[in-house]
């Protein structure tokens, strides 16, 4: 949970710097980012795969398994970097066009998008392999670079972006020459600590497999592809219903953008639970303690439940408060607590949701949570914001009541799921036999 909350104040370093520079260059960096966000889309994809392969080696004994998947991940990363770094290079401003950019923040966005996406290779490695060391069971190391990242991003930020002593500073370019070189010495701090844990990737070894004849290439592949799908439905769904809420006005736009930069801080209350799940329902699913990995993913979903219903009823009374600090529009602000509000209300179900999510994954299931994110998000969410947010008039009141159901509907689709899997898998076990 710490990781993930010093994760999110690198982007929050990032904007705030780039604000005080401009609306363009604030602009130019998000519609850059937009674009970033599917490259993590698919790393943070391949690093669940990974995860889920690893935890059940580990829960079986066998590490050599655990460490020849580690081994193959690294190089996966390596490729897929490099693979995203040419389709920056080639094709920046058709992409950069393609989500929008504006002809005025186009050049700055192209040249941020450059800076950063050329050498993905370091974003790729430090997803893929601050995955593989938490599937081993090392929370804390992720942790601990995250916070040395931290430290190290935001001198390099000002001195990048504003310049110091005869250097005058690159602007919005140097949010970006910050952001790499952190992310490029998180990446060698990672794969160091991997080099030093129980898995020692690099270390010689007599059954090592040439990357290109590995046999662990198609399993990460193959549990990779249905979660990397599941991602981008999400982040093309996100894109999309973005777009609708920009017919409904521009200050209903304002609000939900307010509110939605809200929901990335209080989600992280829920999401440690959610890969402490998937450590430890994959290590239990592995060593065949099926009824223990159903019962811990019940203990996860009671607490991180509790947890966010917490958080829920304090954003419920303080959504006031809270708007006041980023809007003194009363229009936008109200609306601003409306979906403080609804978000407050579906706290519970996103903790179940992100308890059986991970639950899946961990146990090697990776298509139902992308079932799931196809249904909840383009049949409930968007067919919900253009019935009741447009077409019916009811505006951001439409809009996060079409989010709360696609919450709810997600949450009850993997229930059932979840309940059908650990049964037949529990019920094997008593019976010896293989799930």
């Amino acid at each position: 949970m710490t990781e993930q909350i010093l994760q999110a104040l690198v982007g929050f370093v990032d904007i705030l710097f780039v604000s005080r520079l401009g609306s363009v260059e604030v602009a130019a960096a998000g519609v850059a980012n937009a674009f970033m966000s599917v490259y993590m889309a698919v790393s943070l994809a391949m690093g669940v795969s990974a995860s889920s392969l690893i935890t059940r080696s580990i829960g079986a004994g066998d590490y050599e398994r655990a460490r020849g998947i580690a081994r193959q991940s690294i190089f996966l990363a390596v490729l897929l970097g490099i693979l995203f770094g040419i389709i920056t290079f080639l094709f920046a401003e058709p992409l950069l066009q393609l989500m929008g950019a504006e002809p005025t923040v186009l050049k700055d966005g192209a040249a941020y998008f450059r800076i950063v996406g050329i050498p993905t290779i370091f974003m790729s490695i430090m997803i893929i392999a601050g995955s593989i060391i938490r599937a081993s069971g090392d929370t804390k190391t992720p942790m601990k670079v995250s916070l040395w990242v931290n430290l190290i991003h935001i001198p390099f930020d000002y001195v990048f972006i504003y310049g110091i002593g005869q250097f005058a500073g690159l602007g919005v370019a140097g949010a970006a020459c910050a952001t790499v070189l952190a992310r490029a010495i998180g990446s060698v701090a990672l794969l160091y600590s991997l080099k030093k844990s129980d898995l020692a990737i690099f270390s010689k070894h007599p059954n090592d497999h040439p990357y290109t004849k590995s046999p662990f290439t198609v399993p990460i592949l193959k549990l990779s592809t249905p979660v990397m799908i599941e991602r981008l439905l999400m982040r093309f769904g996100v894109i999309l219903y973005y777009s609708l809420i920009i017919n409904i006005g521009t200050n209903a736009y304002a609000a939900h953008m307010i509110a939605s930069n809200m929901e990335m801080m209080v989600v992280l209350a829920g999401v440690g639970f959610e890969v402490a799940t998937s450590i430890l329902v994959g290590q239990l699913v592995g060593a065949k303690r099926f009824s223990e990995s159903r019962s811990y993913a019940f203990l996860n979903m009671g607490l991180a439940t509790c947890l966010m219903t917490i958080v829920g009823i304090l954003l419920f009374v303080l959504a006031p408060l809270i708007a006041s600090f980023f809007t003194t529009d009363p229009v936008i602000a109200n609306m601003v607590v409306i979906a403080l509000r609804f978000m407050a209300a579906y706290q519970p179900g996103l903790a179940l949701l992100l308890i059986l999510t991970s639950s899946l994954q961990g146990s090697g299931d990776t298509k139902t949570p992308m079932y799931s994110t196809f249904i909840g998000m383009w049949l409930v969410r968007m067919a919900c914001i253009y019935l009741l947010g447009i077409h019916m008039g009811w505006g951001i009141t439409g809009v996060w009541l079409g989010i709360t159901l696609d919450v709810y509907v997600r949450a009850l689709f993997l229930f059932f799921r979840f309940h059908s899997r650990f049964r037949k898998m529990t019920m094997a076990e008593v019976k010896g036999i293989p799930a």
